[in-house]
């Protein structure tokens, strides 16, 4: 939980300078019903969905969100990464099931509308405006990108980069820094596409502002691929933090004088 706005909460009442998005997008963009609320408001294209404290739900509903969103459909804790405690329904009957795991990581839920589709990653870099890394490709292992492809068995191919045409490269970066200034990114994030085609093109599946660093991460990779290698993606992010840490510190001290 080092990503969702509280530990920067805390550094920002230190005072230090620190890498990463501050509380709001922080904040918003691990909360996945939250997240498309600002997508919507944005105009930037994403799955078709319903969120609901899980209190609520009642079993009768599971029909309607047959009607609503078709099967098979993906349940989501909305304060959760990494896959964690997402569930893939191909019939309402598994419904019940899968919102009692969701439960168990977060009170709101999120459903949403399973695309075929292609799945697209851009890393971006920058505070008030932005930059993109070429796309890459995740091809999952399984029929989804669940945590045991991202960190224990790795039988997910990727293909950086991704096989797009120019004009659909050039689409999904500027979809991404879109996104990036939506939730008031601050130094760094993945952004995470479907690319739906024939169909709607590309779909924003979510943005995480403290992507990984793992020696099978998708970010380095793109931005070494890029052109910027691992040392030098450090610095950047620093230089940035500390950019961002000056800027704010001067709007501060106005406050107090």
């Amino acid at each position: 939980m080092g990503e969702d706005g509280t530990v920067q909460g805390l550094l920002e009442l230190a005072g230090v300078p620190y890498v990463g998005c501050g509380v709001l997008g922080s904040a918003l963009t691990m909360d996945k019903a939250k997240a498309k609320e600002v997508l919507t408001q944005a105009g930037i294209p994403q799955a078709r969905y319903v969120a609901f404290n899980g209190h609520d739900w009642k079993p009768e509903q599971a029909a309607d969100i047959g009607r609503t969103l078709g099967l098979p459909v993906f349940v989501k804790p909305a304060n959760m990464g990494s896959s964690v405690g997402v569930t893939r329904c191909t019939n309402k009957d598994e419904l019940g099931d899968a919102l009692r795991v969701a439960a168990t990581y977060d009170e709101w839920i999120v459903i949403e509308e399973a695309i075929a589709g292609r799945e697209i990653e851009v890393a971006v870099l920058g505070t008030r405006s932005f930059e993109a890394s070429v796309p890459g490709e995740i091809v999952p292992g399984d029929s989804f990108y669940t945590y045991e492809d991202k960190y224990l068995d790795g039988v997910a191919n990727e293909i950086i980069p991704a096989p797009l045409s120019p004009e659909r490269t050039e689409e999904v970066r500027a979809l991404a820094c879109r996104a990036a200034a939506a939730f008031r990114v601050d130094g760094l994030a993945r952004v995470d596409f479907f690319l739906e085609d024939p169909g709607r093109g590309f779909l924003l599946n979510e943005i995480n502002t403290m992507p990984g660093f793992t020696p099978i991460s998708m970010f380095p990779k793109l931005w070494h691929a890029t052109g910027l290698d691992y040392s030098d993606l450090i610095d950047r992010m620093i230089d940035l933090a500390v950019e961002r840490h000056e800027r704010r510190l001067a709007h501060r001290s106005t406050q107090r004088a």
